[in-house]
C-alpha cells in the first residue's frame, strides 16, 4: 500500500476554542517509531476533552498549533520496530496524538483490535468511553445489584455505555440529560431521566429512591451540579466517581466533607489508570471483552461528521446539543 507524504488534517491554531481549528491539505504524514504503528483513520472520536483542548484548558494539553484530536480507529498501514502481534491490514481503535488527519500514529500498547464483526467506526469509544464508564461502575464505584446509580450526561457517548451497563449488572438508574434527550435515555435501559438543567436535582432524586441517597454518582457535569451530585449521595457509605467538568470547575473543601457531604469521593482519569494502576485497567478491559464476546455491549453507530466539520461537531458538543457517540470522517 503507498502511504502519500501528505494529508489532510485539523490543525487548531489558537487557545480560544474550537472555532479556530482551521482544515489543511499538506500536513505531513507521521512515521511509526519503536512501539508504533500508523492506521489510515477511518473515523476519529470526538470527546470534551478536544473541547477542552481546544480552549486551552485540558492539564497537559498541547500547544497550538497542533493536529487535534486523539482518539480513532483504522487500518495498520505500517509497523514500527519492537512490535508484536501487530501487522498491516489489522484494523485497531486506540488513542495517541493528532487523531483529527487522514493518518495517525499510535502506541501498539495503546490499542485494540476492532471486535469481530463491528465497523472501524462502532469501535470508537472502546478505548475512552467504554472503558471510563466500566472503571466509574465496577472497580471505583463498586456497583452491585440491587443498588442506585445516578448516571450525569446520560445521553453521551460515556453516559450512554455507563447506562447500558448499569442494567447488565443489576443497578436501578437515574439518569440526567435534557429533555428533548429523554426518549433515547430511556431507550437504553434507565429507569428514571430527570432535567439536567432541571432545580433541586438531589431532592428530585431522593424522592424517586425512597428517601435516601443514591448509592453512586456518576460525575461529569461539573459546575452547579457537582454540589448537587455530592447531596443525591447516601450518607457516609455513598459513593461519588469523578471523570469529568463539562460545566467548568467547582472548589470542594474539607470542612464541606466533614460537615456537609460525607461521601467517598474519586477522581478518575481513563489514561492515568492505565498507567498508574495496569492491573485494574486489564481487569476493566478483560471485563469489557467479555461483555462485547457475550453480546451484553453490541455495536453503536456514531453520530458522523466530515472531517472539514470538526468545528461544527466540536461547538455542538460544547454546547450540548448533541446525542451519543460523535466520529470525524476524513
Amino acid at each position: 500500500m503507498s502511504i502519500p507524504t501528505t494529508m489532510r488534517a485539523l490543525q487548531q491554531t489558537s487557545s480560544d476554542g474550537p472555532q479556530d481549528m482551521r482544515l489543511i491539505n499538506d500536513a505531513q504524514v507521521p512515521s511509526p517509531g519503536r512501539g508504533e504503528v500508523l492506521i489510515r483513520v477511518a473515523a476519529a472520536g470526538v470527546n470534551f476533552r478536544d473541547v477542552m483542548q481546544a480552549h486551552g484548558t485540558s492539564p497537559g494539553g498541547p500547544e497550538p498549533s497542533y493536529v487535534a484530536g486523539f482518539e480513532a480507529a483504522g487500518e495498520i498501514v505500517a509497523v514500527g520496530e519492537e512490535v508484536s502481534g501487530l501487522r498491516s491490514g489489522d484494523h485497531v481503535v486506540g488513542v495517541g496524538a493528532g487523531a483529527f488527519a487522514e493518518y495517525m500514529v499510535l502506541p501498539a500498547v495503546a490499542v485494540m483490535p476492532v471486535p469481530s464483526g463491528w465497523t472501524d467506526r462502532q469501535a470508537l469509544g472502546l478505548v475512552v468511553n467504554w472503558p471510563t464508564a466500566l472503571a466509574a461502575l465496577v472497580p471505583l464505584g463498586r456497583i452491585t445489584a440491587g443498588q442506585t446509580v445516578l448516571i450525569h450526561a446520560a445521553a453521551g457517548g460515556t453516559g450512554q455505555a455507563a447506562v447500558r451497563m448499569a442494567k447488565h449488572y443489576g443497578a436501578t438508574v437515574i439518569a440526567t440529560a435534557s429533555p428533548d434527550k429523554h426518549e433515547s435515555v430511556l431507550a437504553l435501559g434507565a429507569d428514571h431521566v430527570l432535567d439536567s438543567r432541571g432545580g433541586d436535582l438531589a431532592a428530585e432524586v431522593r424522592m424517586l429512591n425512597g428517601g435516601c441517597g443514591v448509592d453512586l454518582v456518576l460525575e461529569s457535569a461539573g459546575g452547579a451540579m457537582f454540589a448537587e451530585s455530592l447531596a443525591a449521595a447516601e450518607l457516609v457509605t455513598g459513593r461519588v466517581v469523578v471523570y469529568g467538568l463539562a460545566g467548568g470547575e467547582v472548589p470542594i473543601t474539607n470542612r464541606e466533607l466533614v460537615y456537609r457531604h460525607q461521601v467517598h469521593v474519586v477522581g478518575l482519569d481513563i489514561g492515568v489508570l492505565m498507567q498508574a494502576a495496569p492491573a485494574i485497567f486489564g481487569e476493566v478491559m478483560g471485563e469489557l471483552s467479555a461483555l462485547i464476546a457475550a453480546g451484553v455491549l453490541t455495536p453503536v453507530e456514531p453520530a458522523v461528521y466530515d472531517l472539514a466539520d470538526g468545528p461544527k461537531a466540536l461547538a455542538e458538543l460544547e454546547s450540548r446539543a448533541t446525542v451519543g457517540k460523535l466520529a470525524l470522517v476524513p
